[in-house]
């Protein structure tokens, strides 16, 4: 743990030193894409289009060798205001040993494509605080946790919030989450029904014109069936955060969680390795076009 958390740093320290110092960045905020596994209430302005990578990686199960990584290619556009529409494709590798109940495999797969739609419903530049509804609907052939092959559909709902702490310097945010999923396994037919809910809060400073250092906590609750029926686990994840304005058109975020604390259903454990990650990292290269 403490060699991933020097070389996250390292990343990070080499980052902010080679970054560009520009001395007009813009006063206040755009949270539309500064958050790592979380999102802000900004959405863009009208006619504005976007090229995004997103590649997360989530490592560890109980001790046994578990990797998934996915990278997304995504198309952001903006056709109204207050209104974003994103849509994505993703492949993803699973490189599995030893996991209990889930099957040893080294692959890479076409994993899923993804709908991301937003509105916002309150602008923190006229109110007290910034309030965006997002509903991100995908539908999968891999399963991301074992990677094996099957039909998978799921949405993620999130009322997102977001406010200046101090003006043009520290900015907070608060993400309320559920995530229904329904899966069908081609191996034995197998059918899945599962809810997440989810609460995350983030800090970021501006420590830089261009340059934002922070943190996220994001705490879940999963369940069998997509009603909330029965508790299956929990887990918080907590980890730093850094944001990167390479130039006026292009972007990069960098985000590192690290599973602090969790139990699964039934078992008096510290941490819940069955149903999430150790370790979730993710970077995020945005460029307007």
């Amino acid at each position: 743990m403490g060699g991933r958390t020097c070389k996250f740093w390292m990343v990070i320290g080499c980052a902010i030193v080679l970054a560009p110092a520009r001395s007009s960045a813009e006063e206040g905020f755009d949270t539309e894409h500064i958050f790592g596994f979380m999102i802000g209430t900004d959405v863009g302005n009208v006619g504005e289009r976007e090229f995004q990578t997103q590649t997360t990686g989530r490592f560890g199960k109980g001790g046994a060798a578990y990797r998934a990584l996915e990278h997304e290619v995504e198309i952001e556009v903006v056709p109204l205001p207050n209104f974003r529409i994103e849509v994505g494709g993703t492949a993803s590798l699973h490189d599995i040993t030893g996991v209990p109940d889930i099957d040893d495999r080294r692959q890479f797969n076409f994993q899923d494509a993804s709908l991301d739609l937003r509105y916002r419903l309150l602008d923190r530049d006229r109110a007290p605080f910034g309030f965006t509804i997002a509903a991100e609907l995908h539908g999968d052939r891999i399963d991301e946790t074992s990677g094996a092959k099957g039909r998978m559909y799921g949405t993620e709902f999130t009322l997102a919030f977001d406010r200046e702490l101090i003006p043009n310097f520290a900015i907070g945010a608060l993400n309320l989450i559920y995530q229904p999923e329904w899966a069908r396994l081609e191996v034995g037919g197998i059918s899945e029904k599962s809810s997440t809910i989810g609460a995350a809060f983030a800090g970021l400073a501006r420590v830089r014109p261009n340059v934002l250092l922070g943190g996220e906590l994001r705490y879940f609750r999963q369940y069998e069936g997509i009603g909330l029926g029965e508790f299956a686990g929990q887990a918080l994840f907590v980890g730093p955060t850094a944001y990167f304005q390479l130039s006026e058109r292009s972007r990069l975020t960098l985000s590192w969680s690290l599973q602090a604390w969790g139990r699964p259903a039934g078992s008096g454990g510290k941490l819940d390795l069955v149903n999430f990650e150790r370790h979730q990292a993710r970077m995020v290269f945005g460029i307007n076009f």
